[in-house]
């Protein structure tokens, strides 16, 4: 499930029984987390947009996602940890993740709420942690312990439970990520993962006259060699597009 704008506000007043968390979090309101810098952002970013890795990065590279979305998790399982050490770390790529509510909208928000709780610079270390408990808080939602597992989540990031109860009630963090799904309705994106390179959405699509789906790059198929690339997201694929996008703009700096 994902949210459009017409049911966000009704969500909104639901999704804590949802989790079974009861009128027990609405106590006393956190301030959340700092404020983006937006001193290293690129021209590709928003203000409120939340990044890692150089500014001076050649490719820009943006995900639209949700920690509880099955794809987004797969990415950041088979993908992430490679784009992180050899792309972002070394400074060829900057990586903005937008958050958006799609999976078990419930557990989207929640989620997101506490990544807005911890100090900014832990934002992508709670986005991480999500993504790898993401099937324990499924599975613990279906036995009404969802509650339980996020309180540990946040434990595990140095959030108290006071700090823990005060975060999932304060309304403010939650209308920031209401904001920022309906921000990506806006972009025209319904659906999670969604990744654009230097303001180019990426696509899967057949080309004319094919039978098998490759990839586009704003509107324009990706040829690498002469050869189009498979529609496959996996940790080889990303790694070709990005050595691709990283070549091309060192020949147009020459």
């Amino acid at each position: 499930m994902s949210l459009t704008r017409s049911t966000s506000s009704t969500f909104t007043r639901r999704v804590f029984s949802a989790l079974t968390m009861g009128s027990a979090l609405f106590l006393a309101a956190c301030g959340g987390s700092d404020a983006p810098d937006t001193s290293i952002q690129t021209s590709f970013e928003r203000a409120a947009d939340r990044g890692i890795g150089s500014a001076d990065a050649a490719v820009t590279m943006i995900e639209y996602a949700s920690v509880a979305c099955p794809h987004c998790r797969s990415f950041h399982e088979e993908v992430w940890p490679m784009l992180e050490s050899e792309y972002i770390d070394s400074g060829q790529v900057r990586f903005v993740f937008r958050e958006m509510i799609t999976g078990q909208s419930a557990y989207a928000i929640a989620g997101f709420q506490l990544a807005h709780c911890v100090p900014e610079e832990r934002y992508f270390d709670m986005v991480d942690l999500l993504f790898q408990q993401q099937s324990v808080i499924f599975q613990a939602g279906r036995t009404g312990s969802a509650r339980e597992q996020y309180r540990n989540i946040a434990r595990q990031m140095g959030l108290s439970s006071d700090e823990f109860d005060a975060c999932l009630s304060n309304e403010d963090i939650q209308q920031e990520v209401l904001d920022s799904h309906n921000q990506a309705l806006d972009d025209g994106i319904n659906s999670t993962p969604v990744f654009i390179f230097n303001g180019a959405r990426l696509e899967s699509r057949r080309a004319q006259n094919a039978t098998d789906h490759t990839y586009f790059l704003g509107g324009r198929q990706i040829l690498i060699d002469g050869e189009p690339v498979p529609a496959i997201v996996g940790e080889p694929t990303f790694r070709r597009i990005l050595d691709h996008l990283l070549s091309e703009a060192d020949s147009a700096a020459e």
